[in-house]
């Protein structure tokens, strides 16, 4: 799983002036303690003593990294906010600028990858601003912080082992392995294991510069998408118009048979003629309504946010040069706190509905789900978690 787009928000919410910086002593025994414990481990993954003593010289834990895991800026926020944020006038703008000045490397790219070059654009836009957002936070400090306070241990724990044999292949130089308070490195924001998985130099040599070389940044995000199963000359999807009768409880269908059901792009353009799609309504069926695809679901897995795809997708569409989302989004559009989610997830459960995680993601098996839910109840089948549908279930946030 990635800590993408949150995360640049969050740094700005806690690093600022006047963060908490006091470690107690306690704290900092216990870190010794960690570290104790840490280095069979290191060790066992081939980790010589000297990287790690050279890793942790002078570490204490980092309060303001406990302070960021009870930020949620992800959640509740109206989704054409955030959306519009990020497809701003400026970041347009500066991504036009980008994929002009690198056309001729994004030619390589997408022949090499099968990849559109707008979303390697838009992704590279939302992680870091096309690079202008620099990295703070030390991954060592960072990720062994949360393992000491055991906040998803077992996957901050391999994140962290992982960022030792990082820096004991000679990547990158100890005092630049910078990045998130969750570890994310470099311009494409990978976590460790990301960057052994998927990072790569254009020039098909070495494991690929993240943090500065501009050829291998967009080599690498398209790898991640490659790898993870981009379908070249497939599009993320639509905008579409519905029509004034329509089933609801419809959610998967062929782009021809969405046709046959009236369902129309809002640009008056054509649908692909094969290929199959999901219909997806971020705010509900009053709000924008849209058709995704497979490569929609693979942006998913750059960050497993339908906002966080749906923005990098529109940022994508803007740098493009195409227009921005016609419809308006709902005026009152609360969306779910992680911790309702989560709730919703639970209850989801209890009916015998599959729930692949209890960490609050909704994907497009669980809003079916919820279409069910939604048609026993009464209501509108749209498949979008509501405060009203909790309410229905008697799911209670924690």
């Amino acid at each position: 799983m990635r800590y993408l787009w949150l995360l640049a928000v969050l740094a700005a919410l806690v690093a600022a002036p006047g963060a908490a910086e006091v470690v107690s002593i306690a704290e900092a025994q216990n870190f010794d303690a960690l570290l104790q414990e840490l280095w069979p481990q290191a060790q066992a993954q081939g980790i010589a003593r000297t990287t790690f003593d050279a890793a942790f010289a002078g570490l204490t834990p980092d309060p303001r990294v406990i302070a960021a895991t009870r930020k949620q800026p992800e959640y509740g926020k109206p989704v054409g906010d955030y959306v519009n944020a990020i497809a701003s006038k400026a970041h347009i703008e500066a991504g036009a600028h980008k994929a002009s000045q690198w056309a001729k490397t994004l030619d390589i790219v997408e022949q090499k990858f099968g990849v559109d070059r707008w979303v390697i654009i838009g992704l590279w836009g939302i992680e870091t601003a096309y690079g202008q957002e620099k990295d703070t936070w030390d991954i060592i400090r960072s990720l062994a912080t949360l393992v000491q306070a055991r906040y998803r241990d077992a996957y901050f724990r391999k994140e962290l082992l992982i960022a030792l044999k990082i820096m004991q292949q000679g990547h990158i130089r100890r005092e630049s392995m910078l990045g998130s308070w969750a570890g994310a490195m470099g311009q494409p924001q990978f976590m460790p294991s990301d960057y052994l998985e998927y990072a790569v130099a254009i020039s098909g040599r070495g494991q690929g510069d993240i943090w500065t070389s501009v050829p291998d940044i967009l080599a690498s995000i398209a790898n991640y998408l490659h790898k993870e199963g981009w379908k070249q000359d497939l599009p993320w999807g639509f905008e579409i118009v519905m029509p004034k009768e329509f089933d609801y409880v419809h959610s998967r269908a062929s782009f021809k048979d969405w046709t046959k059901l009236g369902i129309k792009r809002a640009d008056n353009g054509a649908f692909p003629t094969k290929g199959e799609a999901i219909l997806f309504f971020p705010s509900g069926a009053f709000g924008p309504a849209f058709l995704v695809t497979e490569n929609f679901t693979v942006i998913k897995r750059y960050n497993n946010s339908d906002v966080y795809a749906l923005a990098v997708a529109h940022l994508a569409d803007r740098v493009r040069g195409q227009g921005q989302i016609r419809a308006a989004w709902p005026p009152n559009d609360r969306q779910l706190s992680r911790d309702e989610r989560i709730a919703l997830q639970r209850k989801l459960a209890e009916r015998g509905f599959a729930v692949h995680d209890f960490d609050g993601h909704i994907d497009f098996d669980l809003r079916d789900a919820i279409r069910t839910v939604q048609v026993q109840f009464g209501m509108l089948p749209d498949g979008h978690p509501t405060t009203a549908l909790l309410d229905r279930l008697g799911a209670t946030a924690r």
